[in-house]
């Protein structure tokens, strides 16, 4: 699977990029013909919390996943993305099933 990051209004360093691609490439063992996907960070400023906004857009053969999840951290966002995808990956995986 081909991961791309994308890192809005700020520059992300390698140590986080390199998280979020070993995060991402473990959702292969769930659904193994992911082709991409897309991960976009964000800076929110709503008051004086600043929260980071991740955002995940998985493709799939005929179909798209997506997943927005905010947290204090990037780590923890893209943690519950992946907790989110996992389910999501699993559930489509289950009406392939039933289609074929």
């Amino acid at each position: 699977m081909r991961v791309l990051t994308e890192a809005v209004q700020f520059k992300a360093d390698a140590k986080l990029i390199t998280f979020i691609e070993q995060k991402m490439n473990k959702l292969d063992t769930f659904f193994d013909r992911i082709i991409e996907s897309r991960v976009t960070m964000k800076l929110e400023n709503v008051g004086q919390v600043k929260d980071k906004i991740v955002e995940v857009s998985l493709h799939v053969p005929g179909d798209k996943i997506f997943v927005r999840e905010s947290d204090k951290t990037f780590e923890a966002a893209v943690d519950k993305t992946v907790d989110s995808l996992k389910r999501q990956l699993i559930r489509y995986k289950e009406r392939q099933r039933g289609h074929a």
